[in-house]
């Protein structure tokens, strides 16, 4: 089985459309959703709809992120303004289907020896991040599973514990297998779909094969240009636009 990760969508269609479209390429048997679906992007009534359909059609899995809980709540408390500007105009824009969908999301989902959540696993619905090889460990030591994956960061990044040992980072690099060695624990955070923030503007995810025990990151690029002009005419904060195409 080839299980594809997609997390912080963050309301950008194209940026979806591009994932999924290599997402059939590279013969993904499942998808996930690590939460985040809404917030920043002009389209989240379609991006939330396109998930609810993989979710029922193709079984998806979808979790619930701090800006999806934010928008259903709409409550801003400890974003800046450009984010809070972002939630309220989403929350306006949700029907009461797609707040109801939004709002019977999970914070974390088990399966096999793998835990998926959007933040960390000490306390998934906190939204805590994970930046640095000690708040890695901090999340690894919190669950019995081997992997654990997750987004929130905005940035790929990878780390691994063997047994006794402290957690290690590890670069990724796009496109290059991660052997996932069987004596270790794993964190794979996941970077975003739709506003990545390592300075490169491609879209960001990944795919597991479940039978080789082998990660790959991945960069799909997709049409900026129209993702931007979007935010531009809903009269979102500029910078929400620009930022797409640095990548940061």
């Amino acid at each position: 089985m080839r299980i594809g990760f997609l997390a912080d969508i963050h309301g950008n269609r194209e940026a979806l459309d591009a994932c999924l479209e290599q997402a059939r390429r590279q013969c993904v048997d499942r998808l996930v959703f690590l939460g985040d679906l809404v917030g920043y992007g002009a389209d989240p009534v379609y991006v939330v709809d396109r998930v609810a359909q993989l979710q029922e059609n193709e079984g998806a899995i979808v979790l619930l992120g701090n800006h999806d809980a934010a928008a259903v709540a709409c409550d801003t408390t400890g974003m800046n303004q450009y984010a809070r500007d972002a939630i309220l105009w989403t929350h306006g824009e949700l029907d009461p289907a797609q707040i109801a969908f939004l709002r019977g999301l999970k914070s974390s989902f088990e399966e096999d020896d793998r835990l998926y959540v959007h933040s960390d696993a000490t306390a998934p619905d906190q939204w805590r991040y994970v930046t640095d090889a000690a708040e890695a460990e901090r999340s690894l030591r919190a669950t019995h599973k081997r992997l654990t994956f997750c987004g929130h960061v905005h940035r790929p990044a990878l780390y691994h514990m063997a047994p006794q040992k402290p957690a290690v980072a590890f670069k990724p690099q796009a496109g290059t297998p991660i052997p996932l060695i069987g004596n270790r624990k794993w964190l794979l955070v996941q970077g975003s779909v739709g506003q990545p923030r390592d300075e490169n503007p491609a879209a960001s995810w990944g795919v597991l094969d479940v039978e080789k025990s082998e990660f790959t990151y991945l960069r799909t690029s997709y049409d900026i240009e129209t993702a931007a002009g979007k935010i531009h005419a809903a009269h979102l904060p500029q910078i929400l636009a620009a930022r797409l195409y640095i990548g940061r």
